[in-house]
């Protein structure tokens, strides 16, 4: 399994909390030294509280089921 089908299947957990708000992610890239690039979709895009929920819910996650990611970033 590739770093990037892994990435995709840990977002497969967060959707459904983002969904419920009115919003979702989509990949962007994901680089051999570990970046995530994201971009939040919807009402999360232009929710002021975007960066927390990209940087403590998304990353989070990420990073605990693809520990080879090293920082998750927005597009």
């Amino acid at each position: 399994m590739t770093l990037k089908e892994k990435v995709e299947d840990a977002l497969k957990e967060v959707r459904p909390m983002l969904e419920a708000d009115g919003g979702n992610v989509e990949l962007i890239s994901v680089s051999d030294d570990g970046k995530v690039t994201l971009r939040l979709t919807g009402a999360c895009g232009s929710c002021p509280m975007s960066q927390m929920t990209l940087k403590m819910g998304v990353e989070r996650i990420i990073k605990k089921q693809v520990p080879e990611i090293k920082e998750v970033v927005s597009a």
